[in-house]
């Protein structure tokens, strides 16, 4: 059975996340999100502290954690709460505090959880202390990750890798790239596989870094491949192409990174609630019981509105990483928790920003930066109509060649 409360085992570990984006984060939001494609060197004490606790074997949430617990049989039967389920609430911590901030912790990049969910034990030994970024999406391939054209040849002992690849979330930080390419673009999705690069492969080229709207002080870049060499046991995964299967190898790792999206965009909206509530509370504008918001003003009944939505993304977000962490197919509800969150925050910080009116806009205010970040949430790790796509067709046992 699931429980949707925050587990009593991880309580401890959430103060901490909440600790870290009260005394961490926050101060220097502001700081590196006008100073975008500076590291903030703030963040090298935090991450040695994940690795000690990670090293200490205590509960902890980190993107190299996910989808490593063991599944109930192994457990007695018992359902459990893992490493999906402490990372998604440590993650809605940390977003509460900065969301930039928190996609630029070191070693925490989304190759970490692909590696985590498709690497061999090998790869693991070898990438698991590195900061791994991931690299899928090309100029002509957007949502559609089958669109790839990228291409991976086997020489010898090499694989050998052309392509270009954009937005790449902190490319210029990490030490590696998890690399999408096809072994054989005729055969579709099926020959589809995932690669990883290291920044000093030799043909990898880092061709710009982006400006962007929000989520500054997280590096966004473009890379080159011309003739990029690596290693032959560098692929993730089989090197077989069976067409039967399609490419959910590779898309495995979405079902564990796209609830840890969900968690970050649940994190921002919370916070921008939090502080419409205090912006509009010191102003004398909210004066009814918000336990009772039917007998209040308009404007407490909308803020009440907004409240419900977090709600239902934040169960839905933390259903899919249990799901994950007790070997249940998450697919569908990881697509729902992402489509719902990414809708969510991007209606909630915007409100939060209306009803603020002045103070909302005020750059000295986190609630406009806040609106800025939101909107990436609804779109990287796939948009919110890709997601609405991936649940109809398993709603309604569809493929992908039959519902578009």
């Amino acid at each position: 059975m699931i429980y949707l409360e925050t587990p009593k085992k991880l309580r401890g570990f959430i103060e901490q996340a909440h600790g870290i984006a009260v005394n961490v984060f926050r101060p220097i939001s502001r700081k590196y999100d006008s100073l975008e494609h500076t590291y903030p060197k703030e963040l090298d004490i935090l991450a040695a502290i994940i690795d000690g606790v990670n090293a200490g074997g205590a509960s902890r949430a980190s993107a190299a954690q996910l989808a490593k617990d063991a599944a109930p049989a192994e457990t007695g039967g018992r359902t459990k709460n893992g490493g999906n389920l402490a990372t998604v609430l440590a993650m809605m911590e940390l977003c509460w505090g900065d969301v930039g901030l928190a996609l630029t912790v070191p070693r925490q990049g989304l190759g970490n959880a692909a590696i985590s969910a498709v690497g061999t034990e090998e790869q693991k030994a070898k990438y698991g202390a590195q900061w791994i970024s991931m690299a899928i999406t090309e100029p002509g391939a957007g949502s559609d990750s089958a669109a790839i054209r990228s291409t991976a040849r086997l020489d010898g002992d090499e694989w050998v890798l052309n392509g270009e690849k954009i937005f790449v979330t902190a490319g210029d930080r990490s030490d590696a790239l998890v690399v999408w390419a096809s072994l054989d673009p005729s055969l579709g999705r099926a020959a589809i596989k995932s690669f990883l690069v290291p920044r000093n492969a030799p043909g990898l080229k880092l061709q710009r870094l982006d400006h962007k709207l929000g989520i500054r002080a997280s590096d966004t870049a473009t890379f080159l491949l011309e003739d990029c060499r690596i290693p032959r046991e560098n692929i993730l995964g089989s090197a077989d192409i069976d067409t039967s299967k399609s490419f959910a190898g590779a898309m495995k790792t979405f079902d564990n990174t796209r609830p840890v999206v969900a968690a970050m965009a649940c994190g921002v909206a919370r916070a921008a609630l939090e502080r419409a509530r205090e912006i509009l509370g010191r102003a004398g504008l909210l004066t009814g019981d918000p336990r009772t918001p039917w007998v209040g003003s308009h404007l407490e009944a909308e803020l009440a509105r907004l409240e419900a939505e977090v709600d239902v993304a934040r169960l839905l977000t933390m259903k899919a990483a249990w799901m994950a962490d007790n070997r249940v197919p998450n697919s569908t509800e990881a697509s729902m928790a992402k489509a719902k969150a990414g809708r969510t925050v991007t209606e909630v910080t915007l409100r939060c920003v209306e009803l603020c009116g002045s103070c909302g806009y005020d750059e000295t205010e986190l609630l406009e930066k806040w609106a800025r970040d939101a909107k990436i949430l609804d779109i990287f790790e796939g948009t919110q109509q890709i997601q609405m796509l991936v649940v109809a067709r398993r709603l309604l046992g569809k493929t992908s060649g039959e519902l578009r």
